[in-house]
């Protein structure tokens, strides 16, 4: 039987609680719900952590969020040694808020790194601390004068907004596609564009991750490393905070 959840993080990045039925107990303990504002290990993304709260009051710790065999099954993962709920039980979810938000805002300056450096992107991953993009390059580059590009981008306050396209239509545009080693997140029918900009001026791009709704609320980041990974890759560090952070003893 398969089973299709309705990933509600998919229209709203900001919600960060909702009310769910249990779906399914896996043999592993995975927990499949009717319905989830957890966001699923994806495109280099952590999937969320949190809590479920039950009728009783009890929580069932959630240490990881991830899809199953097909973008329409999300299964989460709870904490060894507690209880596990019974099928049909109604919980409320509860992300760890602070750790969504800083990923939201890790994700966002990923985004923002891909304008700045307009290179094909050969991988990446998205952490709490600091974020790492790969590109296709053999250019020397600053990366001071590179945090200078990705600042004024984030001051600039651009908007940052979903527009929906089909599968179909993503097909027939290739060229909208960055990454030059990992697929664009289809198979649901429809793709998500993350667009940058006033109808997309500064940036549009499939990706199925969690973004915030303007640049500013990147906060403060600065590249603090760039390393040569082949004759033709560089990988690209993010940490927050400004340079003179990362200077200071």
């Amino acid at each position: 039987m398969t089973r299709t959840v309705t990933a509600l993080f998919r229209e709203d990045f900001y919600l960060s609680t909702c009310e769910a039925s249990v779906a399914a107990i896996l043999e592993d303990g995975g927990i499949e719900l009717d319905q989830t504002c957890f966001y699923a290990m994806s495109g280099g993304q952590p999937g969320d952590t949190g809590f479920f709260e039950r009728e009783d009051g009890s929580r069932i710790p959630i240490v990881d969020t991830r899809q199953g065999a097909t973008k329409h099954v999300i299964i989460h993962v709870p904490a060894d040694g507690h209880a596990r709920p019974t099928i049909g039980e109604k919980v409320v979810l509860h992300i760890d808020w602070p750790r969504r938000y800083r990923l939201m805002r890790m994700h966002t300056a990923c985004h923002l790194l891909s304008v700045v450096c307009p290179f094909p992107i050969t991988g990446a991953a998205v952490g709490e601390e600091e974020s790492r993009v790969d590109f296709d390059m053999s250019e020397t580059i600053d990366k001071d004068e590179v945090t200078t590009a990705l600042m004024k981008l984030v001051e600039a306050n651009h908007p940052v907004y979903v527009q929906w396209i089909t599968d179909e239509e993503l097909a027939a545009n290739p060229g909208i596609v960055k990454s030059k080693n990992v697929r664009p997140p289809i198979g649901m029918g429809r793709v998500s564009l993350v667009c940058i900009g006033e109808n997309s001026a500064i940036d549009s791009q499939p990706c199925g991750g969690t973004h915030v709704s303007e640049t500013q609320e990147v906060g403060a980041i600065h590249i603090s490393k760039i390393e040569k990974k082949g004759k033709e890759n560089r990988r690209f560090r993010i940490r927050f905070g400004s340079a003179e952070d990362r200077d200071a003893p």
